[in-house]
């Protein structure tokens, strides 16, 4: 029972206090393997979208790998790395970069496309070059679908960053993979709820980032 205290109760609020100091690293490794996967694929899913979108031939070769990535169970990939790559923080990180990949790529693309061609000819009227029209222009009007694809891309992670703890960097997950091991339910408690609180903060956190960063949306909602 919950209100029970003990090694038994569901969650044994005394072993979380005792370790309460585990808990917060735990809590910064899980962030900082977030946030470096999701950095670290944003500058390859944008750097895949300037060149699919400079060079059309490459899109198919580019969106079929990112999706053929995105669909390697988690688990077999993380055991594929392994030899590879040891049970390190560049194994989870490798992993977890590439689920990254298509949900941003995608994101990318259907953003700048989904800009009016009739902007674009405008722009191109006024004098713009590629690039400017694609800073000034292009880009701002893509963000809504942009941060769209960071949102989803960054709770995904959140959640696959406990799978990490298979090869010893998995942030919260560690208190899942501890307690499943020694039956012990307060570890996995902990790691589940925790990690279902980052997912709801970041969440949330890019909706907020979006409300602020599209004015534009607000007013037509009006």
């Amino acid at each position: 029972m919950i209100a029970a205290q003990g090694p038994d109760s569901l969650i044994w609020w005394d072993w979380v206090g005792r370790h309460g100091d585990e808990i917060l690293h735990k809590t910064l490794e899980h962030i900082y393997l977030t946030a470096v996967a999701v950095g670290i694929g944003l500058i390859l899913a944008v750097m895949l979208s300037v060149c699919a979108l400079r060079f059309n031939w490459t899109r198919s070769p580019i969106v079929w790998t990112s999706g053929a990535l995105y669909g390697i169970p988690s688990l077999a990939l993380f055991g594929f790395l392994v030899p590879i790559t040891g049970a390190s923080v560049l194994t989870a990180e490798i992993a977890l970069v590439s689920y990254t990949l298509l949900v941003l790529v995608q994101n990318l693309l259907a953003g700048i496309e989904g800009v009016s061609p009739a902007v674009r000819d405008a722009a191109d009227g006024m004098g713009y070059t590629a690039s400017r029209r694609f800073i000034s222009i292009e880009f701002p009007l893509a963000l809504p679908q942009f941060i769209t694809g960071l949102r989803i891309a960054t709770v995904t992670t959140v959640g696959l960053v406990t799978v990490a703890a298979l090869v010893g960097h998995g942030g919260l997950g560690d208190f899942i993979n501890d307690g499943l091991k020694r039956n012990f339910s307060t570890p996995i408690m902990v790691g589940v709820i925790g990690s279902i609180l980052l997912a709801v903060i970041a969440d949330a956190a890019f909706v907020l980032l979006q409300w602020l960063t599209t004015p534009w949306l607000r007013r037509a909602r009006r």
